[in-house]
């Protein structure tokens, strides 16, 4: 108990000679330098807040101006005109105050107020000129001199070395799409998976709409647009996330997958400590705005960066109808999960982050405490794996005072979550194949009750040195953890690196303390309640089918010779390949990014168009290549279109929610509406972007290789596929169905996707891809990996 006993700052003991006070001196020292830390951090965010206050100008600046304005003026010149001489007659009149110092007061204080108007006029033409999307349409290769203008407006008015948040007051706001419009592209895109009769049907429901209840609505939401940052983003986090009631285990959270071919160390609490020191530097760069607004590729236009205000000390907390999003702005440990134990891991000790040699230390402490779960200890966090309600109900009755809500505060309020695992998962053994599947499904769902899915996020650490995330996904988008995880891979591995035995690197302080084990005091109803949740959990969990595979053969290089978009390639390919196994078409569903827009999220891609249906029929009922190759071209720059629509507000399905939204608010039903926003997605994709290209060398290192994530089928009868194009060789694929449809199998699909893409490239090339030879470069067995 000595840890305990130092954690006290004083004690007293009353006798009968008065009170005898003792200090803890050691105690003290922690508590002055956790509080200096805090200092340190809340001066920063100061000071971050006043350069990103007056962005695109700096600080400096002025100075430049009223230095300026005063020379000006020590010219007898009066660049005010007559404005200084205005202020100076309504200034306090004081005696102490020479007619000359008033007059230099009144020129600080005019050339203040032209700094601000300067500031505020810069804004204002960079958001004119950020809200100009000319460029994304024009043809590859091909700039109209209006962009090359643009783009060097863009250059003079962005000012120079921002921070993360520099460019949050200059993006431009969603636009709210005519109720025309997207009535308009909803029918285009439903025209493909629908007869005459029914597509002339839902017609005259758009009609209907579009002439009478759309033109109230929308008068409703342009009022929003006018009065918030975003009109549709805190809808779709409530409605869409929030409000959801099933677990969000499979359903909601996603998951993040190390490298594919290589595990740094196979020591698992040297590989928690990089990765866990990673993750603070990572937090500190963050909390510093350190880390470089995410751009466009290849351009100088900034994405919003809201989004990363979460990602650390975030929880996301249950409600019977609704739940919420807590975020802390400062928390100094993380939660750990070992056999079945909770445990409190400091990470910063004397006022400083601890090394990853001491994280490591601090790790193999926890995993070789043997001490048992307590009793309803072990499968708790199932509460969080199941339904929304009695995870709710049961944190009310039993975690909302005493030693219960302590523990639950400590984990809800620690920095984010750490699994443990006892498995050995990856790529590995004698059916590597197999077991990357399996790796999926661990980081997806684990046993149910070793991730706390309500976390922002769960770093996962396996026996054998693999390790992963599972992420809660209402409050960002998965490309903002992809952009963490990037980081946090390469700083472990080629910035942190370990020692010849694998351990990590640095020396080990003699006071630090050992972590803490949280207390439970579980009585037997909530035990019973544990139970029914991973009773739910698990049977879900155990429905899901996934597969998990590379494809070597070729890459984005290769697609790229065809003078295609990989990813119009990548879509295609997935449409004819659902068409091939289930002999039909299916409404898609593609994310796309928004983020050119403040507190802009997603938008949905509706990659099943009539061009794309045209090009599987023509070339499944063996029209010619040359035809082919029309209708492929012609579907590809329509989906490209479509893309393009979706990321500068063109989009159809977020526009339509939030008048249904609104409808709802109302009390008015439309059966439009109602129609449209109870399709199925029997296709839901999305591509994880490959952020930091830099911090990757697949030339020197084509081992080191992510492998991307992935997430569940959105329908009971559908699936879901992510993919992730890495350098100019590799794609990743994960797909995952459930066992209980008989008309799903994610292998299956998989070889369907396998063969759409050979077929293509075999079409699309300029000259006969040599797919053998790609092969042999990427066709090392798994045991000459380091791996194994």
């Amino acid at each position: 108990m000595a840890e305990a006993h130092q954690a006290v700052a004083f004690q007293f003991t009353i006798t009968p000679e008065g009170i005898d006070l003792q200090l803890s001196h050691e105690a003290l020292k922690q508590v002055y330098l956790s509080g200096f830390r805090s200092w340190k951090k809340r001066v920063t965010r100061l000071k971050n807040s006043v350069i990103t206050g007056v962005y695109p100008a700096s600080p400096s600046s002025w100075l430049f101006v009223v230095i300026a304005i005063l020379a000006t003026m020590y010219t007898r010149s009066d660049p005010s005109m007559g404005l200084i001489a205005k202020i100076q007659e309504h200034l306090p009149v004081s005696d102490s105050l020479s007619i000359q110092c008033r007059t230099v007061v009144s020129a600080v204080l005019f050339s203040t107020l032209l700094w601000f108007s300067l500031i505020f006029t810069m804004r204002l033409c960079l958001k004119q000129l950020l809200s100009y999307h000319g460029w994304m349409f024009e043809q590859h290769g091909k700039v109209s001199n209006t962009t090359k203008i643009w783009a060097a407006m863009v250059r003079i008015f962005s000012g120079r070395q921002p921070l993360l948040y520099s460019y949050q007051g200059s993006l431009p706001n969603l636009p709210v799409p005519a109720v025309k419009d997207t009535v308009d592209r909803f029918l285009e895109s439903a025209r493909p998976l629908m007869s005459d009769s029914e597509y002339e049907r839902i017609t005259t429901l758009a009609k209907e709409f579009e002439s009478g209840l759309g033109n109230r609505l929308q008068w409703y939401l342009k009022l929003k647009a006018m009065w918030a940052s975003n009109y549709v983003s805190d809808w779709w986090e409530e409605y869409i996330y929030l409000r959801g009631r099933s677990p969000i285990m499979v359903n909601s959270n996603y998951y993040g997958m190390d490298f594919l071919y290589v595990t740094p160390t196979p020591i698992q609490a040297a590989r928690a400590g990089n990765t866990l020191h990673a993750c603070l530097l990572y937090r500190r760069k963050l909390n510093r705005e350190e880390i470089k607004p995410s751009r466009v590729p290849g351009l100088n236009i900034p994405l919003c960066a809201a989004q990363c205000e979460r990602i650390f000390n975030t929880t996301r907390i249950p409600g019977e109808e609704t739940d919420c999003l807590t975020h802390w702005q400062d928390s100094e440990y993380v939660a750990v999960f070992h056999r079945g134990r909770f445990f409190r891991l400091w990470l910063y000790h004397a006022g400083r982050m601890l090394s990853p040699r001491e994280i490591e230390h601090q790790v193999q402490r926890i995993l070789d405490d043997p001490s048992p779960p307590a009793p309803g200890e072990a499968k708790l966090a199932a509460l969080t794996a199941g339904d929304r309600i009695p995870w709710a109900q049961a944190r009310k009755e039993f975690f909302s005072s005493g030693v219960n809500k302590r523990s639950l505060d400590c984990i809800e309020k620690a920095a984010f979550f750490v699994a443990l695992d006892d498995d050995e998962q990856g790529m590995m053994g004698d059916d590597p194949a197999g077991n990357l599947d399996r790796y999926a499904k661990s980081l997806l769902h684990g046993k149910c009750y070793d991730r706390w899915f309500d976390k922002s996020f769960t770093v996962v650490v396996y026996k054998n040195g693999k390790n992963g995330l599972n992420c809660e996904h209402s409050w960002a988008d998965a490309p903002i953890m992809a952009h963490v995880w990037e980081y946090v891979m390469t700083t472990d591995c080629f910035q942190l690196g370990y020692n010849e035995e694998g351990h990590c690197k640095g020396d080990i302080a003699s006071s630090l303390p050992q972590p803490t084990r949280l207390t439970w005091d579980i009585p037997v109803q909530c035990q019973e309640r544990v139970e029914q949740s991973l009773a739910v959990a698990q049977a879900l969990a155990d429905d899901i089918d996934f597969h998990v595979f590379p494809i070597q053969e070729f890459g984005k290089g290769a697609i790229k010779k065809c003078k295609i978009s990989p990813d119009a390639f990548i879509q295609i390919a997935l449409q004819l390949a659902y068409y091939r196994n289930r002999g039909t078409f299916s409404l898609t569903y593609e994310a796309s990014m928004t983020r050119l827009f403040r507190e802009g999220r997603t938008e949905t891609v509706r990659s099943c168009t009539s061009e794309s249906c045209a090009f599987v029929r023509a070339l499944e009922g063996g029209e010619s290549k040359e035809v082919c190759r029309r209708l492929f071209r012609m579907a590809s720059e329509k989906h490209q279109h479509m893309y393009r629509m979706a990321m500068t507000g063109g989009g159809i399905d977020r526009h339509l929610l939030c008048l249904y939204i609104v409808s709802k608010y109302l009390g008015e039903e439309s059966p439009f509406l109602k129609e449209v926003l109870s399709e199925t997605w029997r296709l839901s994709t999305s591509q994880t972007p490959l952020q930091q290209v830099e911090l990757f060398d697949f030339v020197n290192h084509p081992d080191y290789t992510t492998c991307g994530g992935g997430f569940g089928p959105v329908a009971d009868d559908g699936y879901g596929v992510s993919y992730i194009i890495i350098g100019e060789n590799m794609i990743n694929f994960h797909i995952s169905s459930k066992h209980s449809c008989p008309q799903t199998d994610s292998h299956k699909f998989g070889a369907y996707i396998r063969k759409a893409l050979v077929d293509l490239l075999e079409l699309m090339s300029p000259e006969k891809p040599d797919l053998s030879k790609a092969e042999q470069n990427h066709s090392k067995s798994p045991q000459s990996k380091k791996d194994l």
